[in-house]
């Protein structure tokens, strides 16, 4: 049963996400925050997550029976355990976030709300990806404010980098879903522009992103380390996009992940250290 639920929630790309919120909580608090402020974010994190993909499955159950991709998610857990999931895991996000300060527990619903909004989107707009962008860029934000209590420009610079990444990398997973889409008249935008513009826009968006994360590592008094791993981050964009274009949808899958969680990977650890050797002052 706990197997069916993680994979229902697809845990396994929590990674995508926590380490733009842990990167930012390393640069906030000039290294290792308490084991309070650590374990909360954490938690927090995977709450938030667990609801969100709740109600993402919820929102999409009947049109994800129709998705040979995805017809298969339905039966891992059944409807009603969803919805008791969806409520727990709110109400666990909510609560943790109490614990924090108390900016984070008045913003707890609007941080819900953003993420619970992406899941609609795509039934009235094509910039369904930008929405989940959205949705992710909270995290590190989040994380932000549970260590200073107090927003600064950083991490709304770091937000927009994840914005623009998660944008990129979810229109070269949606290409999956062209045919699909396309039958049942879904608003996407890989229909609209058609598959190689789709990339070609992706590449566009990575290209924004890595100049955004240029340009917080200078807004948050980052030093070698991380702006040499950058070097790194691109390799892994520049990978993932060259299988793209193969347009063979298992490789676009395993790089779709593999790069992916590399880039989280890196940059975590990047702002680590140069947290930890710079002080970010």
């Amino acid at each position: 049963m706990l197997r069916n639920a993680l994979t229902f929630i697809r845990f396994s790309h929590t990674i995508f996400a926590l380490p733009f919120a842990l990167g930012a909580m390393f640069v906030a608090a000039h290294g290792i925050p308490s084991v309070k402020i650590f374990a909360l974010i954490i938690l927090s994190m995977v709450f938030a997550r667990t609801a969100a993909m709740c109600f993402n499955r919820l929102a999409d159950w009947e049109i994800d029976k129709r998705n040979p991709r995805t017809a298969g998610r339905h039966r891992l857990v059944p409807r009603k355990s969803a919805i008791a999931l969806l409520f727990v895991s709110s109400a666990a996000f909510v609560a943790t976030t109490f614990f924090i300060n108390p900016l984070c527990y008045a913003l707890a619903p609007v941080a819900l709300a953003i993420v619970f909004f992406y899941s609609l989107t795509k039934r009235f707009t094509p910039f369904s990806h930008f929405f989940l962008g959205l949705a992710l860029a909270v995290s590190p934000v989040g994380a932000w404010l549970a260590v200073t209590g107090s927003f600064a420009f950083a991490p709304l610079v770091l937000a927009a980098a994840v914005l623009f990444w998660v944008a990129g990398f979810d229109l070269i997973y949606a290409t999956q879903d062209f045919d699909f889409d396309k039958k049942e008249g879904l608003h996407s935008l890989v229909v609209r522009l058609g598959i190689v513009k789709s990339l070609t826009l992706a590449q566009l968006l990575h290209l924004v992103m890595a100049a955004l994360l240029v340009a917080f590592g200078i807004a948050a008094h980052l030093g070698p380390i991380y702006f040499t791993s950058l070097a790194l981050v691109a390799a892994a964009l520049i990978y993932e996009h060259r299988v793209a274009r193969r347009l063979d949808l298992d490789a676009i899958n395993r790089a779709f992940f593999a790069s992916n969680a590399f880039v989280g990977l890196v940059f975590v650890t990047a702002t680590f250290l140069a947290s930890v050797k710079c002080g970010c002052r």
